[in-house]
C-alpha cells in the first residue's frame, strides 16, 4: 500500500466527483493546482454559495481569516469541509496564521480540526475543519 503522502492533493483533501467546491485566496501568493491528476473534471467557483460542501480558503492573515471562516460557514453543508491553508513557518513569510491560531478562531464557532496535511511541499500547510456533529443542522453558523 502506498504511503499516505503519496496520495495526489485532491485525494488528501476529499474532493470527489461532483463536490461542490469553492477554492477562495485571500493572499497575493499563487495557489496550488489542487486538482492536478483528478480522474475527474470539477469547477471549484471563487465565491460562496449556499449548499456547498467543500471550500478551500488559503490566508496569511488572522482578521482575514476570521472573517472568511464566518462567511463560509453560513453557506456551508452541515456535513461539509473547510480547508483553511497557511503559509508554512519554513516559507519565511508574513503571516500571523499558525495551527493554533486557526482553532482559536474556529472551535468557538462550533467548529473542530479534524486533519492537517501539507499542501504544498514550500509553502503551504492544510487544516481541515469541520462542523462538530452535535451542531450539524441548517443553522449551525
Amino acid at each position: 500500500m502506498p504511503a499516505y503522502s503519496d496520495k495526489p492533493l485532491w485525494n488528501k483533501l476529499g474532493l470527489t466527483p461532483g463536490s461542490r467546491a469553492v477554492v477562495k485566496n485571500t493572499t497575493e501568493r499563487s495557489l496550488p493546482d489542487i486538482l492536478a491528476e483528478a480522474p475527474f473534471t470539477l469547477a471549484p467557483k471563487a465565491d460562496f454559495f449556499p449548499g456547498m460542501n467543500f471550500v478551500h480558503l488559503f490566508v496569511d492573515k488572522r482578521a482575514e481569516l476570521a472573517r472568511q471562516i464566518q462567511s463560509a460557514t453560513t453557506f456551508l453543508d452541515p456535513a461539509g469541509m473547510v480547508w483553511v491553508s497557511w503559509p508554512k513557518k519554513s516559507a519565511k513569510t508574513d503571516t500571523d496564521i499558525t495551527e493554533d491560531t486557526i482553532r482559536d478562531v474556529v472551535l468557538p464557532m462550533g467548529l473542530v480540526d479534524v486533519k492537517v496535511c501539507s499542501v504544498t511541499d514550500e509553502l503551504w500547510s492544510g487544516l481541515k475543519i469541520v462542523v462538530r456533529r452535535e451542531n450539524r443542522s441548517r443553522d449551525h453558523a
